[in-house]
């Protein structure tokens, strides 16, 4: 479905097969539909409700890749949906990787480096970004995050906070 809305000088176009750096439309649907409702745009006003349409459709398949659940994730708390926010921050929780006292997601296949004496590996700005997007879920909610909420969230800022290199930075500006 191709829907093409004005907003501005701006023309969005949502569900529709481009690829910009991410891996689907549905990735590149969230990303346009976060920063509408980051602008903030209303849920109400008809390009953000196309583009969460587009999304919940999508929420449904099981096929999804983690990296497009955590965005997903992410753009349902912002717009409000709790219940479609907490099923996907379920099954997100199902393919988290819990280590150290921290928990984190990484890319099916990927394999995490092995940890060399003096050297520190640092995973792969992807990993850390769709790490973010989880965190941002969980503390973008209401009410404000429950008790545990905030400790599930202390557990994943514990690991994107390890992931800074020693000027503070991450991987990349991503």
């Amino acid at each position: 479905r191709k829907e093409d809305k004005k907003l501005g000088e701006v023309s969005i176009y949502l569900c529709v097969s481009l690829q910009g750096g991410v891996d689907n439309e549905v990735s590149l649907t969230a990303y346009i539909t976060i920063a509408l409702l980051e602008i903030p745009l209303p849920v109400t006003h008809s390009v953000v409700r196309n583009g969460l349409f587009c999304l919940e459709t999508a929420a449904d398949e099981k096929e999804n890749h983690v990296y497009t659940k955590a965005l997903m994730a992410y753009a349902f708390a912002l717009a409000g949906k709790e219940e479609k926010r907490k099923a996907l921050l379920g099954s997100l929780e199902k393919e988290a990787v819990k280590k150290d006292g921290s928990v984190h997601w990484q890319r099916p296949g990927k394999e995490p480096e092995v940890d060399l004496p003096y050297y520190r590996y640092r995973a792969p700005s992807a990993e850390v970004e769709m790490t973010a997007y989880v965190l941002l879920a969980h503390l973008t909610t209401q009410p404000a995050p429950s008790q545990e909420e905030l400790s599930f969230a202390s557990l994943i800022a514990k690991w994107i906070s390890g992931q800074q290199n020693p000027n503070g930075g991450f991987s990349s500006t991503q």
